[in-house]
């Protein structure tokens, strides 16, 4: 029970910026490293350690078509929208990596040897990212310490804006005064959240990096699939009536128009019954009688990921209260990782095909 709860405070620190807002979480001293009630570094690097196949682990050498003129120019946001703009004289040769999709990002574009650290894996990498994940270095912490960071002397630091504080990492405004660049993940900082947010941070950490090639491929991957969808989906006579919930005890998150999962609904062709909602209680889930629930889990390192699945999709399917709903009758209640439509970086792709395989379960959507 302690762990799940010390897990819970975590997750709401970490989601603090989200315009959807999580009063519910409770509260926090604001000093929870997020080390408590977590396996170990050393599990989390025996858990990531790729199967050796007999496959080669070799780089794409493909030359690049695109290349990076320095200085470069990128602007990042922290706290409240706030602009940081830095210059980039070169790509960076000692990037520290924190948060799931930070880390990721960095090992999708091939950079694992730029990375001087990586911390703050909720879950484990994809199979393919396993072995360039292996030759980095994850710390002890879950979230480093400024001192830790001070002692890494990074050239730039990416992660999400709310570890960007005096008890975590340190401020934006430390690290550029001391000449370390920053990269936030836009999502986690301004008002509204959008796909298209998600797309130029993987541009944009393709040109720093000059591997502008790779970054496209990646997100141009993201934008023909939900293109191809909403093809298939105008084909429809009906559009579906969608609501993306997240339980918080007592009330719902809903992700709503300002959101990625919100945006994501409506850019592959379905309605938000709810659009402008925070939060809502049953009565209001009853009153839209959605066709389609997505209910959002998260899995932390240690945990069963199909029990907390199952456990949150429960809190739906159980309730006498829902079981008049036409997505519990018509069985469309389906689960979606927060991972995967919240400051989702690469994980967008999965996010897009787990919406709409979720909103059209009848369409073939490899045509």
């Amino acid at each position: 029970m302690k762990q799940n709860m010390v897990k819970k405070v975590l997750a709401c620190l970490l989601t603090a910026t989200m315009t959807v807002g999580l009063s519910a979480c409770g509260g926090s001293d604001g000093n929870n490293s997020g080390d408590d009630g977590r396996i170990s570094s050393d599990q989390v690097k025996e858990d990531n350690q790729a199967v050796d196949d007999g496959s080669s682990d070799s780089k794409d050498t493909t030359e690049s078509t695109k290349k990076t003129e320095y200085p470069l120019t990128i602007t990042t946001y922290g706290r409240d929208g706030a602009e940081y703009t830095m210059t980039y004289e070169k790509a960076p040769e000692k990037v520290a990596a924190v948060y799931q999709g930070s880390v990721e990002t960095l090992l999708a574009l091939g950079l694992e040897d730029r990375i001087v650290a990586t911390a703050g894996l909720d879950n484990e990498v994809p199979d393919d990212q396993k072995a360039a994940f292996s030759k980095t270095d994850y710390l002890d912490e879950f979230t480093p310490s400024k001192e830790t960071m001070t002692m890494l002397e990074p050239d730039m630091i990416f992660s999400w804006v709310s570890l960007f504080d005096e008890d975590n990492l340190g401020s934006p405004d430390e690290w550029i005064q001391k000449g370390t660049n920053v990269y936030i993940n836009t999502n986690t900082a301004v008002k509204e959240d959008s796909l298209e947010n998600e797309y130029n941070d993987i541009l944009n950490i393709g040109k720093i990096f000059d591997v502008q090639d790779r970054a496209e491929e990646i997100v141009n991957q993201m934008k023909e699939t939900v293109e191809h969808v909403k093809t298939l989906a105008e084909e429809q006579e009906e559009k579906p009536s969608v609501m993306v919930v997240e339980s918080m005890n007592d009330t719902f998150t809903n992700y709503g128009a300002g959101s990625i999962a919100g945006d994501m609904v409506t850019r592959l062709g379905a309605d938000l019954a709810n659009p402008d909602a925070s939060t809502v209680g049953k009565e209001d889930i009853v009153a839209a009688d959605p066709d389609v629930i997505f209910v959002v889990y998260m899995p932390y390192t240690g945990d069963d990921p199909e029990t907390v699945k199952q456990e949150n999709l429960d809190k739906i399917l159980e309730d006498e209260a829902f079981q008049s709903l036409s997505a519990v009758k018509n069985d469309r209640v389906v689960p979606i990782m927060l991972s995967e439509m919240y400051a989702s970086a690469t994980r967008t792709q999965d996010g897009i095909e787990t919406i709409a395989g979720g909103l059209y379960p009848d369409l073939d959507l490899n045509e």
